[in-house]
This record gives C-alpha cells, structure tokens and sequence, in this order.
C-alpha cells in the first residue's frame, strides 16, 4: 500500500536502521491539532509523537504531512508511536509574515506546489511572488493555477501578466467547476509525485481537490460577494492519493506567507532584476543614484515595474533578516552546547581529584 504513496527503494535504505529497531514504515497523510494519521503496510493508523521526539523535536522537526516516518505499531488498536521522522527530501517551510514565530513545515517530501489563485479580486501579483520564492526554495517545482476562469471575461490578459512575473514557471488556467483546464494541470503531475496546494481562503483549493478526486473529500465554502475574500474551509493538512497515481495535499488558506532562508527562492523569481543589476556600470551599485545603474534605468524607462523593483527589495531584505536570525540560534544553541560540555567536564575533573 504505502508504493502508492511513494515508497521507493532509496527510502527503504534510509529506513533500514528503523526496520532492525522492529519498527514500520508510514507516511503522514493527515497532520491535527490531536495527532496523525499515518498510512503503512498494513493500512491507516492514529498515530502520536512518542515522549522523546516530542521533547527533542523544534517545531520544524515534527512531523509533518508528506513526512516519512518510523512507528512502533499496535495493530490490534490500529494506533502507533511515531519514534522517528526520516530525512526529508523537499520541505516547504513558513512563517507569519512580519512574525518571530518558530518557522513550521507546511508539507515535506513534495515534487510540484501548485501555487493557487482565483481570477478575481484576490489576484494579488506582489503574493504571487512571495509564494513563489518559498515554492522555489523548497526544492518542489512551482506551477501557478489561476482558478475560476468561467467567472473571469479577461482569463487570456491576466494569464499573461502572470507569467510575466512568473520567473519561466508554468502558469495554468482552470475552472474546477466546469472542469476546464485540468488535464493541462495534472499534465505537470506524473505517478507518484507529491504535489501541495497553498494558497489564501476561498481561491478554491479545495474545490479543485474534490473535482480532481472525482469525490466531496474537501470542505468548501463560497466567498464573501463584498470582498471578494474567502472563508477558511480546510482546517487541517492532509494528502490525498489521485486516480492518475499522483498524491495531492490541501492546505488552510494563507494571506501572506513570511520567508525562511529563502535567498535562493528570491533570486529565482527575480532572476530579471538579478541579470539586470549586473549590467550596472559599478559592481557595488545600491541602485539609488549612481550613475550607469541599469535598474534606475529600467524604472525610468518602464521596461521594469517600480511596484517589482520594490517587493524584490522587501524580499530580499525578509531573507537576510531571517537568514541571520537563523544563524543567531545556531549561535545561541551551540554557546549552551559548550557551556554544558565545559560543565560536565570540570565536574569530572573535580571528581576524579576528590578520587585519588
């Protein structure tokens, strides 16, 4: 059973240490507040962390949908502990926006994220970006679904805009509703590769789970007539297997999603301003006044959007700030690490002269 979640030889090396410890093989397929539920061999089972991966483990290190893990079973209950999460492949990892908040995987081990918007007043260019950049860093390959194409009379034009700025990434125009469009999506999905949905509330992600799926698997709701902005529907994570052989996981909607050590990610969606910047005629142009700078040029011009220029500055400035916060911690963590070591070791000193 778990073959048709992905389950490949590389990974059946990687567990070999788990297998000799008596333990089984699953993958998380949905992630609650109270648990998991976990699919093996054997079947689905409710599964909890044990007390050690709960104390050891950051936020980032708990298991997360798409996660390969390692179980203790009671078969008998249909439960298990989950003693340890395997090395992760790919991990599309977020924050809050302008928060401190521990970093938390999304989904992990996923081939494509389906970057999804509706074609409507939520189309929002500035947060197609920033899902881009951490679709990029995650290793996973971004598509944008622009959603509701049968309410949009301008889909074709605004298609456009959107792969403009897309970065050379596939954009995809689909009306769940009236199933348009979604061979061209499921094209970028072959058997058993994980794709992930993220997108805000009400886009239709759901609503696109449920039309693939060929079944009312998904909770939805319509959006709001005055704002255009949806109602959060999914509650929780969970990994759904499609009739094709692909895996699909839903989301909870997100408005903005905050950077984590997402440089690469940033630089990728902005390659056109990068490629731009080294044309300048100084190396260490800040793109203000200098003269010969390429990006003024391009402003000035129109050949590139101020409003671009801008969020790829906010970005790149997020990904800096988080990237040294990171290093920070690491810091912080290894002070503690040595302080505890250079510990241990006068005590054992200590004790060895009060020996002899």
């Amino acid at each position: 059973m778990i073959e048709q979640y992905g389950w490949s030889d590389l990974l059946a090396k990687a567990f070999e240490p788990h297998a000799r410890a008596g333990h089984a093989a699953g993958r998380v397929v949905v992630q609650q507040r109270n648990g998991y539920l976990v699919v093996t061999a054997q079947g689905e089972v409710r599964a909890k962390l044990s007390g050690r991966l709960r104390h050891e483990a950051q936020e980032a290190g708990h298991p997360a949908v798409g996660d390969w893990v390692a179980l203790s079973m009671n078969l008998p209950e249909r439960t298990a502990t989950i003693q340890a999460v395997l090395p992760r492949r790919t991990a599309l990892v977020r924050r809050a926006a302008d928060s401190v908040q521990t970093p938390q995987v999304v989904a992990a081990n996923v081939d494509l994220a389906f970057i999804v918007t509706s074609m409507n007043g939520d189309l929002n260019p500035r947060r197609i970006e920033r899902y881009l950049a951490a679709a990029w860093q995650s290793g996973a390959r971004p598509v944008v679904v622009l959603t509701k194409s049968d309410i949009c009379a301008e889909a074709a034009s605004l298609a456009a805009e959107v792969e403009a700025l897309a970065a050379g990434c596939p954009v995809v125009i689909v009306s769940a509703r009236e199933g348009l469009g979604l061979d061209a999506l499921l094209a970028h999905l072959a058997p058993g590769e994980t794709c992930v949905l993220i997108g805000s509330s009400g886009v239709g992600k759901s609503t696109l789970v449920n039309t693939l799926l060929g079944e009312r698997r998904m909770a939805t709701q319509e959006i709001r007539e005055a704002d255009d902005r949806g109602r959060h529907t999914t509650s929780h994570r969970e990994l759904a297997l499609l009739p094709g052989g692909g895996l699909i996981i839903d989301t909870p909607g997100v408005r903005e999603v905050g950077l984590v050590d997402a440089d690469e990610g940033v630089n990728q969606v902005f390659d056109d301003i990068e490629r731009l910047a080294e044309t300048c005629k100084f190396g260490d142009c800040s793109h203000a006044n200098e003269p010969g700078c390429a990006v003024q040029g391009a402003i000035l011009s129109g050949d590139l959007d101020p409003k671009r220029w801008d969020h790829f500055r906010k970005l790149a400035q997020e990904a800096a700030a988080a990237e040294e916060k990171a290093a920070r911690t690491f810091k912080d963590a290894e002070r503690r690490r040595l302080g505890k070591a250079q510990k241990s070791y006068r005590t054992a000193r200590k004790d060895a002269r009060g020996g002899a």
